[in-house]
């Protein structure tokens, strides 16, 4: 005996169901004789009849009935692996293991992990901050939320929002020193570093469209932290250059006010990034989905 298959099996439920070869090839849109020929090719291949068939009904034999039951109950089996699959689908669950720097993390990653966290709470996501960025691989984290498109091309990075670095001030330093009013004049301003592991020695470069400037800058105050080093400049000690995302809210507010507006230093676009072999699993999409949801401009 041959075996058939579950088109075979959708095709003879569907046959019953309609009653008749006329309303299955109507609902097939196929000819009678078609239908007629198909059944025929079924039966030949299980070795047993099974319909009766007269000019005006047809009717089951009792290899029929039984290849029927089974049919259907075959059919249900599949239509439920189907949506349970497609369930887990809409559902990712499992770890997921996110990095992000400290400042940055605290105010806006955290909480978009927290609205992530109640769509999909089958996922046990692990939040880990760090001051630098480290690498991103198998072992360490899924998905890395950086500043700037990374320089391997092992790695997948979405963009998920533009960010300018921008100058700023408090009102009552500028007041206070002077608003600068070319790059030169922020040399004879306090600026306040943000000391990384490749920073360029206190050398800021900014451009005006086709212009470009280098300025040496000094001042008295550093640190390795940006949210420490907002509130120095929002406590009238300097001039910081820092990420609209981590500045917005003074700004509006009139806290801070930006310095040279005209001038641009280098962008810190917002990424996720993630191991190439990671673009197939369910919960690092949605997740690298929500984040882009979450920073739309």
């Amino acid at each position: 005996m041959q075996k058939t298959s579950s088109q075979d099996m959708q095709f003879f439920v569907q046959l019953l169901r309609c009653a008749s070869l006329t309303g299955a090839a109507r609902e097939l849109q196929v000819s009678p004789a078609a239908v007629s020929k198909r059944l025929s090719g079924l039966e030949s291949r299980l070795g047993v009849p099974l319909l009766n068939r007269t000019t005006r009904r047809l009717s089951l034999t009792e290899q029929g009935r039984t290849y029927l039951d089974n049919a259907r109950r075959i059919l249900e089996e599949i239509e439920a692996v189907e949506s349970g699959l497609q369930a887990a689908l809409a559902q990712p669950a499992g770890l997921l293991r996110v990095n992000a720097t400290l400042g940055f993390g605290r105010m806006h990653v955290g909480p978009a992990i927290a609205g992530f966290s109640r769509k999909y709470p089958r996922v046990e996501v692990q939040l880990q901050l760090t001051a630098s960025p480290p690498p991103i691989g198998d072992e360490a984290y899924d998905v890395g939320v950086r500043f700037g498109e990374p320089p391997d091309s092992r790695l997948i990075a979405r963009l998920l929002a533009p960010n300018r670095r921008l100058l700023c001030a408090s009102a009552t330093y500028l007041a206070r020193a002077g608003t600068p009013r070319i790059p030169q004049d922020l040399a004879r301003c306090n600026f306040i570093s943000i000391r990384q592991a490749d920073d360029g020695q206190g050398l800021l470069r900014l451009t005006s469209g086709a212009r470009a400037a280098t300025v040496k800058t000094r001042g008295n105050l550093s640190t390795n932290d940006g949210e420490v080093a907002v509130n120095w400049a929002l406590g009238g000690l300097g001039i910081v250059l820092r990420a609209e995302w981590d500045v917005a809210r003074y700004l509006r507010s009139g806290r801070l006010q930006k310095v040279l507006e005209d001038w641009q230093a280098a962008p810190a676009d917002i990424y996720a990034v993630y191991p190439a072999q990671h673009a197939r699993t369910t919960r690092v999409t949605v997740f690298v989905e929500h984040l882009s949801r979450y920073f739309a401009p």
